[in-house]
């Protein structure tokens, strides 16, 4: 049918863009790793359109730099970056809490609804899993559980847009943060895991507590990186 070679081209774009996302988030690929379209079809044994996607995709998302005379490369986010990227997104965050204390977000009005108390309990569970990950020191699966908490705990404010960014500037963070974090010899006890606390502190409307958490959350993993940074 003529609609089964898009659905298979979006299907490998999707499975391409997850596969380079996870390298790249897992350290495995280092800043300043150059490669080309033609490379990456090599590699998975698929045409050039669905890497080029992919790609594009991926540079969006600002996992990857894209030139267009070079192709495209891991970023080399700087320590400067990374303070600049914790600024941004504590500005984004506390612009929510701000929004949820003057009661913009109809859905945070009574957490007890039980629509709303479905959505907490989902991102709670989320958190949770984070969580674990992080007491265990399971980096790569702390990064996809704490991803999915904030895209789906700033769905709940209800602005698709600041949505979106959170989650961009959340993404470069982790690139940035994570060929750090992979020197740890033992990271367990040393990432962040108060995800529950903070959905639980926002349930009772406590914006101020919130706020506070997140804070020290920031305070905690820039003071880290610099650690490592200084370290490295």
């Amino acid at each position: 049918m003529p609609g089964n070679g898009a659905v298979t081209r979006s299907t490998l774009r999707q499975q391409i863009a997850d596969a380079l996302r996870d390298e790249v988030l897992a350290g495995r690929l280092q800043p300043g790793r150059e490669f080309t379209v033609k490379e990456i079809a090599d590699q998975y044994g698929v045409s050039a359109t669905p890497v080029r996607e992919a790609l594009v995709d991926l540079s969006a998302q600002g996992v990857l730099d894209a030139d267009q005379h070079r192709g495209f490369r891991v970023p080399e986010y700087s320590l400067t970056d990374y303070r600049n990227m914790i600024e941004a997104r504590s500005l984004v965050v506390d612009g929510m809490f701000h929004a949820l204390a003057d009661g913009r977000h109809p859905a945070f009005k009574d957490p007890r609804e039980p629509r709303v108390a479905a959505a907490l309990a989902a991102v709670r569970r989320r958190g949770e899993e984070a969580q674990r990950a992080a007491t265990a020191g399971d980096l790569s699966v702390l990064i996809g559980y704490d991803l999915r908490f904030w895209r789906e705990l700033s769905t709940l404010f209800g602005n698709p847009y600041l949505g979106d960014f959170l989650h961009r500037l959340r993404v470069q963070s982790w690139v940035c943060a994570v060929r750090h974090l992979r020197r740890l010899p033992d990271p367990r006890g040393q990432l962040w895991s108060g995800h529950t606390e903070l959905v639980d502190t926002l349930s009772r409307r406590d914006i101020e507590g919130a706020r506070a958490i997140v804070a020290a959350y920031n305070a905690h993993s820039l003071a880290l990186i610099e650690r490592l940074s200084e370290n490295g």
